[in-house]
């Protein structure tokens, strides 16, 4: 079997990996003329940390990337609302990590490379369009700079992962037009700082109309004793429709830091922590609605190009990688390439399509809205104001429903594929 993947992101490069690993011959397609490193973080849930362990790729990201000892929400007064254990210390098999995107995404291609091999990672090659037929599926490119057109690709099956701009996903629906707006923007900055905290918790401080998300992402920068810190800010909803939906649009601070200015903690002087950034970028929070399929024929979409979801409760990476695996193992299984693909779609639609539409109403990070709602001033006894069970409930619900309940994580069965197993001619 011959896989075609547009695009080579970190879903794309997992999945690349992932059906290599199940036997199956691939090649991967991006529109940028190099992969190289952007940095800011993404967190990698325990669910996403095992698929990629079950890759071999363990060793490297423990060497880079953070492990995740707590998860933390705190009001606009930073009063600590809820704390829980994360990864391992939560009864996990596998830790959570904190992570440069760029680290990861490096740590993805020269796998992709080395056991794929480079002449298969394609690079400077814009998608344009495919021709499926009951034989198979062939893709059409033409160069980055639309100049010419490239040598078209044939396979047994083509998937999208080429985000939430998917060139791919505007073929199967081509009426769909652009992404939704929440309205909202995030702005994000890195910056090495003092280790706030244990120097391993991800925390998240306000309500949906003042946000800040804030987490360590290298481990060689906390071997110095200092941290290299990831943050992210969200204001409420604004005219979000002028802001290009690219991870690369530099932005003056002074669009947002007014409404921190006064975040400094005894805990983390996060207003400081902003004010010494040096690049700041901003990302409206879009999605897209559901569709209710992904696979037609021989071709299907994946991560942000099937399931592109507002960025709450660290998603939308940890979910591309699990896409990944689930696909290589359905393709690995089954008698033919469209079994698999709709075996993988039967598999993850449904679960999807709730997390996009749960992500539009917080998520966990509703615990947040409630402490505002019911405590505006702050409070004495955060128990006063959310019972604990309440709390429990929010965040166990959330785990459930994204794939990642501990005792259901810690006793399904692997992906993995056996070689001899399935039809790979």
């Amino acid at each position: 079997m011959k896989a075609l993947v547009i695009g080579g992101g970190i879903g794309g490069l997992t999945t690349a990996l992932s059906l290599h690993a199940t036997g199956i011959d691939v090649e991967v397609f991006e529109q940028v003329p190099r992969i190289e490193a952007l940095g800011v973080g993404i967190n990698l849930q325990p669910n996403a940390v095992r698929e990629l362990i079950e890759l071999g790729l363990g060793d490297e990201l423990a060497r880079v990337a953070i492990e995740t000892a707590a998860l933390s929400y705190y009001n606009k007064l930073g009063q600590l609302i809820w704390s829980e254990p994360r990864g391992i210390a939560a009864g996990y098999r596998w830790p959570q990590y904190s992570i440069d995107r760029g680290d990861l995404h490096l740590i993805l291609y020269a796998a992709a490379c080395s056991r794929i091999g480079s002449e298969k990672i394609h690079t400077g090659h814009r998608f344009s369009h495919f021709v499926q037929t009951a034989e198979g599926v062939e893709a059409h490119f033409v160069d980055r700079a639309n100049t010419g057109s490239l040598p078209s690709r044939k396979g047994d099956v083509l998937i999208g992962c080429d985000g939430i701009h998917s060139a791919v996903r505007s073929q199967l629906y081509p009426d769909e037009g652009g992404p939704v707006s929440s309205g909202r923007i995030q702005w994000r900055g890195v910056i090495e700082a003092e280790p706030f905290l244990d120097g391993r918790s991800h925390v998240t401080i306000g309500s949906s109309q003042r946000r800040a998300v804030i987490y360590p992402i290298s481990r060689k920068v906390a071997a110095t004793g200092r941290s290299l810190i990831n943050w992210i800010t969200v204001l409420g909803k604004q005219a979000a429709s002028d802001v290009p939906g690219t991870w690369d649009r530099r932005a003056p601070k002074e669009r947002f830091f007014e409404h921190f200015k006064d975040w400094n903690f005894d805990w983390i002087p996060f207003a400081d922590l902003i004010a010494r950034t040096e690049e700041i970028y901003e990302y409206p929070k879009d999605d897209r609605e559901p569709r209710p399929r992904w696979t037609f024929g021989r071709v299907t979409l994946l991560g942000d190009a099937a399931h592109p979801m507002r960025p709450v409760g660290s998603q939308a990476g940890s979910q591309a990688i699990v896409d990944a695996r689930v696909l290589a193992h359905a393709l690995g299984t089954t008698r033919s390439p469209e079994e698999g693909l709709e075996q993988y779609q039967a598999r993850r639609l449904a679960p999807m399509k709730a997390m996009v539409l749960r992500n539009r109403q917080f998520g966990p990070s509703i615990i947040m809205e409630m402490a505002e709602e019911r405590a505006p001033n702050g409070f004495n006894r955060i128990e006063d104001v959310i019972p604990r069970s309440e709390l429990e409930e929010i965040s166990r619900s959330f785990k459930a429903d994204a794939g990642f309940d501990p005792e259901q994580l810690n006793r399904r069965p692997s992906f993995d594929v056996p070689q001899h197993v399935g039809q790979h001619a």
